[in-house]
């Protein structure tokens, strides 16, 4: 097996297909292929071998997805560097990761470390458009036979707490975990998915463009989500597939004639972080399509759960995917049944091979090949899984709980808020106590009176924010993610 396998052997039909859309411009599957084992001979011819990491800072590009498969028909590791990182992180991941080559782009240059601090880097390139530094080779390369737990790609944790971690997902990883994406989302060769989200993220490396290529369907691919050239190219591109996370949901919301940009769609997805089913209802009403919302993690390839078509439940993130297990685990580390809360645990397939250099970490997280999750949540009678918080983000408030999830979607049932993010702070009396971060819809009104108000008829006074806080935006990750370690300070 091979994650770069179907770019051999293509139909005549299916070579001329448009696997990548980019500024305006096509990219065939047999041009995809031909650059692809271009690169692998220009990286072959380098020294570069089976097992050896090969660091990809980029941005959104076609280069990147292009090396990408280099790497796999190699055999050689493809190690993500998110292109928002600066000179010192990105030399931390390249020793970390060991990194044997490195290519970046013209505009990241700036932020790549100096040479002599990276000794053990034997080869560096930089790539721009037409100009591939002399990296490419001539000639046909056959993909590598390789086995299921081979190493394929290493994506690195956000670092939230501690030093980012090297998630070395396999061949059998991603094929297993792309295959059942296509499978229960329904992917079809003639489809057309936008990607905005950054593909040296796992959601969008494996869950969009991983599964739109090897799906033979075509991926529409941008730099970064900029509201006007997305919905732009929705209509222009006749985008069928759309998949963000709640963040961007929300802006597009926001904006008054964004229906036309969505005739063509008929599948929309969100992941990442928790779905607001308000934000959810109000998307239905709008535009008249479902948000299938799915779960998952980047150490477990990412997709997990997925809210079927046929039956969605909204505020859920569905039954797991064919071939993977979820269960709970309750407080007190016994398996919970049905409407109690716990910690999920995942097996399957798509669970990482492990923390890079990292064994006690690995064994800390996987289990008798249960992958913690960290994730608190609990299953219904008919096996669909809700996410309540991150263990970590609960805020104990005189011994009780409060999860924010819970109140960020009391929240959003207010027509002023447009966004908001809540989080526990220290109180000298209480421990913790909840603090809300708004965003409101509009410059004034009537403030925090009004949410209290509207929050008394919701939830028990414990749970009701002591502190609120009205802000322009929160901060995000390059995924989108809000960022909330930074909230709370």
């Amino acid at each position: 097996m091979n994650i770069a396998d179907f770019l051999e052997n293509l139909t005549p039909q299916e070579g001329r297909r448009p696997a990548i859309i980019y500024g305006g411009k096509s990219l065939s599957f047999a041009q995809l292929g031909s650059l692809s084992a271009g690169a692998a001979k220009g990286l072959d011819s380098l020294g570069i071998k089976r097992g050896d990491r090969v660091a990809l800072f980029l941005s959104n590009r076609p280069e990147f997805i292009a090396l990408y498969y280099a790497c796999q028909l190699l055999g050689a590791i493809c190690v993500s560097i998110s292109s928002a990182s600066k000179a010192a992180e990105v030399a931390y991941l390249l020793k970390d990761s060991g990194a044997k080559a490195a290519i970046t782009e013209e505009k990241l240059l700036r932020h790549f470390p100096h040479r002599e601090k990276m000794p053990a880097l034997e080869k560096f390139f930089s790539v721009d458009g037409n100009s591939w530094g002399g990296l490419l080779g001539e000639g046909y390369i056959e993909a590598t036979e390789m086995e299921s737990d081979d190493g394929a790609a290493m994506i690195y944790t956000s670092g939230t707490t501690g030093s980012p971690k090297g998630v070395l997902l396999t061949h059998g990883n991603v094929i297993s975990n792309t295959e059942a994406t296509a499978l229960v989302c329904g992917v079809r060769p003639e489809d057309r998915t936008i990607c905005f989200l950054p593909i040296y993220h796992s959601f969008g490396q494996n869950f969009i463009f991983n599964t739109a290529l090897r799906s033979r369907s075509t991926l529409v691919l941008h730099q970064k989500f900029d509201l006007v050239e997305i919905l732009t190219s929705l209509r222009e591109n006749k985008v069928t597939r759309f998949c963000a996370v709640p963040a961007i949901y929300i802006k597009i919301l926001a904006d008054p004639g964004a229906e036309s940009a969505f005739k063509t769609v008929r599948y929309c997805f969100s992941a990442a972080s928790a779905m607001p089913r308000e934000v959810a209802r109000r998307w239905k009403e709008r535009f008249g399509l479902d948000i299938h919302e799915g779960y998952g993690l980047t150490e477990s390839s990412p997709f997990a759960c997925y809210n079927h078509a046929q039956k969605i439940k909204t505020g859920s993130v569905g039954t797991p995917l064919p071939g993977v297990m979820v269960k709970v685990i309750d407080f007190r580390g016994r398996e919970a049944g049905p409407g109690v809360p716990g910690e999920l645990r995942i097996k399957g397939p798509n669970v990482m091979k492990g923390y890079w250099g990292r064994p006690e970490e690995t064994k800390s997280a996987i289990e008798d090949g249960w992958l913690r999750t960290g994730d608190i949540g609990y299953m219904d009678e008919e096996g669909y899984f809700y996410l309540i918080d991150r263990l970590k983000e609960m805020i104990n408030c005189s011994g009780l709980k409060v999860w924010p999830r819970e109140v960020e979607e009391a929240l959003y049932t207010h027509p002023m808020v447009r966004e908001c993010a809540v989080v526990g702070v220290p109180h000298e009396v209480y421990g913790e106590t909840v603090k809300a971060f708004i965003v409101p819809t509009r410059k004034e009104w009537a403030g925090e009176g009004e949410l209290r108000e509207h929050l008394a008829k919701i939830l028990s006074d414990y749970k009701i924010p002591r502190v609120f806080e009205f802000i322009r935006s929160l901060p995000k990750n390059p995924s989108g993610k809000i960022l909330k370690r930074i909230l709370a300070g």
